[in-house]
Parts: C-alpha cells; sequence; structure tokens
C-alpha cells in the first residue's frame, strides 16, 4: 500500500512553502492567521495547525482582551470580576490626616 500524499509543494530559497488554495479554504486559513508548526508526535512527519485565538479559559472567540499573555473572552471576564470581593470606600476616619 502506498503512503498517502497531499499536494506536493518545493520549499523557496528562504524556507517558505505555498499552502494550496483548496487546503487554506478547508481551514479557514486567511491571511495573518497564526499557524504552529511542529514535529509530529511519531517524530517523523512535520504537522501544521491553525492557531486558534480563544478565550483560555472557556475556548470562547467573543469579545477577546489579552490580560498578562493569556487570552480572554467578556463571558470569563465578567465572570471573574462577579467573583471578586466587594470593596467598600474608605470612610474618612480611616483616611490619615482626616478628621
Amino acid at each position: 500500500m502506498s503512503p498517502v500524499r497531499g499536494v506536493v509543494r518545493k520549499i523557496d530559497h528562504l524556507g517558505r512553502i505555498v499552502i494550496p488554495v483548496e487546503i487554506r479554504r478547508v481551514f479557514g486559513i486567511v491571511p495573518g492567521d497564526d499557524l504552529d508548526i511542529a514535529l509530529s508526535s511519531d517524530g517523523v512527519g512535520i504537522t501544521v495547525t491553525k492557531v486558534e485565538n480563544t478565550c483560555t479559559i472557556c475556548a470562547g472567540t467573543d469579545g477577546l482582551v489579552e490580560f498578562k499573555g493569556k487570552l480572554l473572552c467578556i463571558t470569563c471576564r465578567r465572570s471573574m470580576v462577579a467573583t471578586l470581593p466587594m470593596s467598600t470606600p474608605p470612610s474618612p476616619q480611616n483616611i490619615t490626616g482626616v478628621g
């Protein structure tokens, strides 16, 4: 049985390859997308995986914001804020130099 082959491409002098448009369409890859290039688990091949920008906590994609190097969606941010203890504003008696 022959090994399964996809589309054969040459690497240019800068080490680049072109991903065929058919494959880009199937995986929704557009200019500017990040791709993760790694050794396959068996160490014999190379895997290319589209990096999806998703929330670190729930994998959601709505309203993503980066916080300390991690992406958080609006739902998880709201949930985190809701769980924070309520702080009470300082009373004038507790502020040094007042009263």
